[in-house]
């Protein structure tokens, strides 16, 4: 009687575990195959399009289309290093280029401070 309740139990996890949202650990693939630069230091202080003030010490992005507010998971395609920014601007208006990132989040992902541009994907959390 106590290995079937058992078996009954660990089926019954099973089954709500699987049921569970995966939201918060991934979402949904954006652009797998994005360029992604940062914003000059002469931008902190600025307003930006949502209306508030740009800091390059905040993970913050910019970008044409998504919505101000939605967080992302930028990974750098070169050495899987990610991380989560809010959009809360618009732009890049650079040709070649879909993303801007604060400074803080672009070093965080990029190889070498050197880098200016990052190969990335951008998944939308939420």
């Amino acid at each position: 009687m106590k290995t079937k309740l058992f078996v009954i139990l660990i089926i019954f996890a099973g089954i709500l575990s699987s049921c569970s949202s995966g939201k918060s650990a991934s979402g949904k693939m954006y652009d797998r195959s994005a360029h992604a630069s940062y914003y000059a230091t002469k931008f902190n202080g600025r307003k930006t399009a949502s209306g508030e003030i740009f800091s390059n010490s905040r993970y913050t992005a910019a970008h044409r289309k998504i919505p101000f507010g939605t967080k992302l998971r930028i990974t750098n395609l070169a050495n899987k290093k990610s991380v989560v920014v809010e959009v809360n601007d618009r732009g890049p208006f650079s040709r070649g280029r879909d993303i801007d990132l604060s400074k803080k989040a672009f070093m965080e992902i990029a190889d070498t401070k050197n880098d200016g541009a990052l190969k990335v994907s951008i998944e939308v959390l939420k």
